[in-house]
């Protein structure tokens, strides 16, 4: 493990959250689609179900998804900062459910958007505050604009895990390598 165990769930909910608007498409068009996220990617805490509540959802992931597009680390510190500032952050230890103790960035009562913002901009500090800011990636198939956190032991991971991306390039360069083999064998 890289970072503790709050900090990879966090930047894990944050990737999952940005990549809910992909190639046009957004899972988060309804209530029920952010029912749905929230399903996958549970959030302790006060719902509300609105439309208002959706929308500031939304409003979030897009300050999430211009952090991976920050140039440096002190724009990504700045985004990040301004995250923290905007979601009233008051960390504290918490203990509920199966869980043991464990972090929680804001007070239950808040507003769902703010303790998601408050969660992940508090994992994305820790890959800023440790100059790991370049585990924040794109995925490398072409057509896939999927972020994701490389938290592999020597960052070397490719490819999201949205879209099979990493089989199909490796179906893909396979038979590339297979079709150029048989061109070699023709000659």
């Amino acid at each position: 493990m890289l970072f503790t165990g709050d900090t990879e769930g966090a930047l894990a909910e944050a990737a999952g959250l940005v990549n809910t608007r992909l190639d046009g498409a957004d899972q988060l068009e309804t209530v029920a689609g952010l029912d749905a996220f929230l399903e996958v990617v549970p959030m302790s805490g006060e719902r509300l179900g609105t439309v208002a509540e959706l929308e500031a959802v939304r409003e979030i992931r897009e300050r999430l998804r211009a952090v991976w597009s920050a140039a440096d680390r002190a724009e990504a510190a700045s985004l990040v900062n301004a995250i923290l500032r905007d979601t009233a952050t008051t960390p504290y230890l918490t203990k509920h459910d199966a869980l043991d103790w464990h972090l929680h960035m804001t007070e239950q009562d808040a507003p769902l958007a703010h303790r998601i913002g408050a969660e992940s901009a508090m994992g994305l500090l820790d890959l800023i505050r440790t100059d790991n800011l370049g585990r924040l990636k794109t995925c490398a198939a072409d057509d896939c604009e999927a972020v994701l956190v490389d938290l592999s032991r020597n960052s070397s991971k490719r490819y999201c895990d949205t879209g099979n991306c990493g089989n199909r390039a490796n179906v893909a360069a396979y038979r590339a390598r297979r079709r150029g083999a048989e061109q070699d064998v023709d000659r």
